[in-house]
């Protein structure tokens, strides 16, 4: 009895990529939806913060009121100021509420195109981001508001001129400060991506210490609304410590040879 010769090993079938590859239309069509969406949100935010409004801007007086100066009256002298200035707080308000439905649908949306440990990456970051600008904010409202608003308020005794603030420029004022000071406090995150891009090293940011120091007091300087040294000192201290805090993480995270 004859043996069959044996057969040669059939070939595999191919594996099927288990990726999708999205055209540019395609694309385009998920950002519009991530953009509806977080629209959606905002606008849920916005109708909330409408009720809120006015609560709001009391929080946001309560700076100027400290140390006794008692219930600061804030004025309009324009039909529409103060509908425009409340509707602007309300809009800030619903941008707030909705800024972790924006993240989380831009997230969503670059996601799909990062490797595991680069969505690592991005998600730590964004949470960092999130706490560092709750940070400045709260120290911006807390620490260094209150003495600016001091220094510009009681400027003179009251012996020159009295404070007759309008509603519009003081909250116009109050907001800006919040907002750059939170972004100011992002120095860490800035420095630690200079390292990990191969940018710059920690050794190299170690030597520029007395650079970052003249560079906080400016920065301090401008986002700051007072010129006396008090107040920008106290700015520009957390982000002389933010950039040490900066190189500390430049060590951790520099790229391996």
């Amino acid at each position: 009895m004859t043996r069959a010769p044996p057969q040669p090993p059939s070939e595999a079938p191919e594996e099927q990529p288990s990726e999708r590859y999205m055209s540019v239309l395609e694309h385009i069509e998920e950002l519009r939806f991530r953009l509806f969406i977080s629209g959606i949100f905002v606008v849920i935010g916005l109708g909330v913060s409408v009720f809120f409004g006015g609560e709001i801007i009391d929080f946001l007086k309560k700076p100027a009121e400290a140390r006794g100066r008692g219930e600061l009256e804030l004025q309009f002298i324009e039909p529409f100021e103060l509908f425009v200035t409340y509707f602007r707080v309300s809009l800030l308000g619903g941008l707030i509420l909705g800024m972790p439905m924006i993240v989380y649908q831009g997230l969503r949306f670059v996601s799909p195109g990062l490797k595991p440990n680069e969505r690592w990456w991005l998600y730590v970051t964004t949470f960092g981001t999130f706490v560092l600008f709750l940070g400045g904010v709260a120290f911006a409202y807390y620490i260094a508001l209150p003495p600016a608003l001091d220094f510009l308020l009681d400027f003179g005794g009251g012996e020159i001129a009295k404070a007759n603030l309008r509603v519009g420029s003081y909250v116009d004022f109050v907001t800006r400060l919040l907002f750059w000071t939170g972004v100011s406090f992002q120095t860490p995150l800035v420095v630690m991506y200079l390292s990990r891009f191969g940018i710059v090293s920690a050794g190299q940011l170690l030597r520029w210490w007395r650079f970052a120091v003249v560079a906080a007091f400016v920065v301090a300087a401008i986002v700051t609304p007072t010129i006396d040294p008090v107040t920008q000192s106290l700015v520009a201290g957390p982000i002389i410590v933010l950039y040490f805090l900066g190189i500390v993480l430049a060590v951790l995270v520099r790229p391996r040879r």
